[in-house]
């Protein structure tokens, strides 16, 4: 019989607070074609969303069952970092989480398997949903394991900021559109920077069991001033989509966050003169300058 310690740890071990992430994100995409006038289908909308969300846990399962031993020695660990510290001697078994990670690909194919007999979902859907599992699997599944490869905080960028929102427009309209690429193009290079936030706290510990992050292989200091870049280059994305017809309440967003990714970037600069930092702080900032981004974007494309 499960007992009530063990439930609140397989609750974190699911990383909820994430998962709010890509209901945030999905509901982008399907804002953007609400703007745009198509018609709203909410069984698709509620189908996609499932399935978004089903991807995401499976994503944290398989992360946190390749990951269980560094995770168990990291010191560094918060919140958002290192691991859910679910597993361990005292915690749940390894077992859990890879059964969890089977259970819930299971679960998504069975329901893809269903919309693809019945024809439910729009032929462009298919390729946008194959990409984002292949993102999703191999970001810590061998033998492609992303994450160790340097590509693969790129490759979760894209999937979380761009592929998401991507889904659900697509599942709403069965087309493309410029403005999915006009908003999610800075959003994926927030994603980026807060992805090597992340991995700061486990740069010790990452270094230590070889797991080849971008942190890892370029070295904390140059990859922090990727960090650096990708703020920038969000910016700067956000004031060309403006130029090309992205709505101005929209663009507003990047007017809005341009302080916090000011004091994000000042953040890092200290860290590399060598001051001390409160990683615990420093996550959350990071996660608050994504997220932010990402909702007034979705509140411009409602009020607009």
């Amino acid at each position: 019989m499960i007992t009530f310690p063990q439930l609140r740890l397989f609750i974190r071990l699911s990383r909820p607070l994430f998962l709010l992430g890509g209901v945030l994100l999905y509901a982008l995409g399907a804002a953007i074609a609400n703007f745009l006038g198509r018609p709203f289908h909410p069984a698709l909308y509620l189908v996609g969303q499932v399935l978004v969300t089903l991807l995401q846990l499976m994503t944290h399962y398989l992360n946190e069952y390749y990951d269980s031993d560094a995770d168990q020695e990291n010191t560094s660990r918060t919140w958002l970092t290192g691991g859910s510290g679910a597993i361990g001697p005292e915690s749940l078994p390894k077992s859990v989480a890879i059964y969890a990670a089977v259970l819930t690909l299971a679960l998504a194919a069975t329901i893809s398997t269903a919309a693809l007999i019945t024809g439910a979902f729009p032929l462009l859907v298919w390729p946008v949903l194959l990409l984002g599992f292949l993102g999703a699997f191999f970001y810590s599944t061998p033998p492609l394991r992303l994450v160790s490869t340097g590509y693969g905080e790129l490759a979760a960028a894209l999937v979380v900021a761009g592929l998401t929102p991507t889904l659900a427009y697509v599942l709403q309209t069965g087309e493309l559109h410029r403005l999915l690429l006009m908003s999610t193009t800075p959003l994926v290079a927030l994603s980026f920077a807060m992805i090597i936030v992340f991995e700061l706290p486990d740069y010790a510990t990452d270094l230590k069991h070889g797991k080849q992050t971008l942190m890892v292989r370029l070295g904390w200091s140059a990859a922090m001033r990727a960090h650096d870049i990708a703020i920038v280059f969000a910016l700067i994305s956000f004031a060309i989509a403006f130029s090309l017809g992205l709505p101005s309440r929209v663009s507003l967003s990047a007017l809005i966050v341009l302080p916090l990714a000011a004091a994000q970037m000042w953040q890092l600069n200290r860290i590399r003169k060598g001051y001390p930092t409160k990683w615990t702080s420093l996550t959350f900032s990071a996660l608050g300058l994504f997220v932010i981004a990402a909702y007034l974007q979705l509140a411009g494309y409602l009020l607009t």
